[in-house]
């Protein structure tokens, strides 16, 4: 008896520690500028499925139909469908390159899925970026805002986003670094301290930006505050490069890339932190820091936000 109750007790204490001490996981989509390849990582950080791809791919995001919708830096945008039985590889089913300017194609690096079967994209020549929102169907062009004198093709836009109030949130990689936001015609309704990479609109009204080569990442109120922000060195072990791709969790963590590409960088190449800052994932060393977007592909996670 006493032999059963002891068995039973050990049993008992090991099922607790189980799930006082589980282990985070997530399945996500990566994507970046010398990363090599487009790739979904499973839960137990192997590969899933990937495709090799050597030019900048700056943003990528699964869709209801299991394909993939990602940038290309020198073509516009693409539509993918994964083979996902053999692992590796897919098929183009769709892309748009947008149109040339006196005899040039511009820098594509942004692609955000909107109601409506519309895709919000940009492109950035020197001194002109292009706001676009096209007809996924057709490939029409749907709506077009310029803005003028951001800087050159490379150091302006990257992840740019539509915001639920029909703003636009838009990024300067370089001449200044500032993130901006714009009305629908083009106006312009603020400016941000940062904002390299990307600015995401948040469910509380709050924006979060990635702030690139400032090695930071900022939480602003509707005011303009900063109600919260991750330093370089904040994060025990990690030293912050590129801050990249981000996304707010459901239960309130942050994932962002530590894309490394310029130096100044230590740790993995992603990150969830909670609102203390503590690291409670990452991406395995093996996928090296040139990670710069990132969607997470938790059912819960793309239930709540299914288009990003």
């Amino acid at each position: 008896m006493f032999s059963f109750l002891r068995i039973g007790l050990l049993a008992l204490i090991f099922s607790a520690s189980v799930i006082a001490g589980e282990e985070t996981t997530h399945r996500i989509l990566v994507s970046g500028c010398g990363l090599g390849q487009i790739a979904i990582i499973g839960p137990n950080q192997e590969t899933e499925w990937s495709i090799p791809f050597q030019d900048e791919v700056s943003d990528a995001v699964l869709l209801p139909n299991g394909n993939i919708l990602h940038s290309v830096k020198k073509e516009g945008i693409r539509e993918i469908k994964p083979d996902y039985a053999a692992g590796k590889g897919a098929e183009t089913v769709w892309q748009w390159s947008p149109p040339l300017k006196d005899g040039k194609r511009g820098e594509t690096h942004s692609c955000q899925p909107l109601p409506g079967n519309r895709i919000l994209t940009g492109e950035s020549f020197d001194n002109l970026s292009v706001i676009r929102e096209i007809d996924r169907a057709t490939g029409d062009i749907l709506k077009t805002v310029e803005l003028r004198d951001l800087g050159n093709a490379h150091g302006t836009f990257r992840q740019i986003r539509k915001t639920p109030q029909g703003t636009y949130l838009i990024t300067q990689q370089k001449n200044g670094g500032k993130a901006m936001e714009f009305d629908e015609n083009g106006k312009l309704v603020r400016a941000f301290p940062d904002g390299r990479y990307t600015a995401v609109r948040l469910p509380n009204g709050n924006t979060l930006t990635a702030c690139g080569d400032m090695h930071r990442l900022l939480e602003l109120s509707p005011d303009g505050n900063i109600v919260w922000e991750v330093g370089q060195t904040d994060i025990p072990g990690v030293t912050l490069g590129f801050v990249a791709g981000i996304q707010r969790l459901p239960n309130g963590n942050t994932i962002l890339c530590n894309w490394g590409g310029h130096g100044h960088t230590s740790g993995p190449a992603v990150l969830e932190i909670t609102p203390d800052k503590k690291l409670v994932w990452s991406l395995t060393p093996r996928i090296q820091n040139r990670v710069s977007s990132i969607q997470i592909l938790d059912p819960e996670v793309m239930k709540q936000q299914p288009l990003r």
